[in-house]
């Protein structure tokens, strides 16, 4: 009986022992795979982590981008709004020099219709051109009575433009002066500077103000046509009369650095 007690501890005990082992098999098991699981989750959340950092990253890139956009634009917005101004500047001087020139027209219809003289208008200024044989005889600088009266009428139309240099230009043709006058006039560019210097000096009898005057001559070379003809050479003995913005006359006057 004892015999058969003690087989049976034995056996018992085996078992317990086999059974115990099973157990410890499966859980080094189990062990491993929630390691590697563990290990695995953590990988994944380094990845994350990195992927995390790069969009962080990215998102501050983008910030900079939109913030240096959003400058650009509001440079862009300033320089259009200069712009605008400009514009609108352009076009109320051009209108301003349309109506200076429609009412200059207007103030010399008659003497235009006579052909005493004719009105000119450019990008930045006006101009009178006058008829050399109304103002002076052959070769002489002296206002004749019939030019003082038509360059008076010039006169009273030009005192409205405070704002404008009047630049007086004494033109010639080609032809050169006869021995006579060479005493007086040795050249062709002593006779325009005289004309003209004698223009402003009426046109300052008649009230305006000097300083808002330049005389000057060009002689026979700024011809408006061919001095082979008659009538090319009458249209090139001329006084001019230039109304010039005085943002011009400033820089054509300025000295060179």
């Amino acid at each position: 009986m004892k015999r058969h007690l003690s087989i049976g501890i034995v056996i018992l005990a085996v078992v317990v022992v086999a059974s115990g082992c099973v157990s410890s098999g499966t859980f080094k098991k189990m062990e491993t795979q929630k390691n590697q699981e563990i290990s695995t989750l953590q990988q994944n959340k380094a990845d994350l982590e990195k992927q995390r950092a790069a969009l962080e990253e990215g998102n501050k890139g983008l910030k900079q981008q939109v913030d240096t956009l959003t400058q650009q634009n509001e440079a862009i917005k300033k320089d259009v709004g200069a712009l605008e101004q400009e514009k609108a500047a352009l076009v109320a001087a051009d209108q301003q020099r349309r109506q200076q020139y429609e009412a200059l027209v207007q103030g010399l219809s008659k003497e235009v219709e006579k052909g005493q003289l004719q009105v000119k208008q450019y990008k930045n200024m006006l101009s009178v051109d006058l008829a050399e044989k109304i103002f002076f005889d052959s070769g002489k600088a002296t206002l004749k009575k019939e030019g003082k009266e038509v360059l008076k009428k010039v006169g009273d139309a030009l005192k409205g433009y405070e704002n404008k240099i009047i630049r007086v230009v004494g033109h010639t043709d080609n032809v050169p002066l006869a021995k006579s006058l060479q005493a007086t006039f040795p050249t062709n560019w002593d006779l325009s500077v005289a004309r003209a210097t004698n223009v402003v000096r009426y046109l300052q009898e008649v009230g305006i103000p000097p300083e808002r005057m330049v005389p000057s001559g060009r002689a026979e070379y700024d011809p408006v046509a061919p001095n082979d003809t008659p009538e090319g050479r009458q249209k090139n003995r001329r006084i001019e009369i230039m109304l010039l913005d005085k943002s011009l006359v400033s820089e054509m006057t300025r000295p060179a650095n």
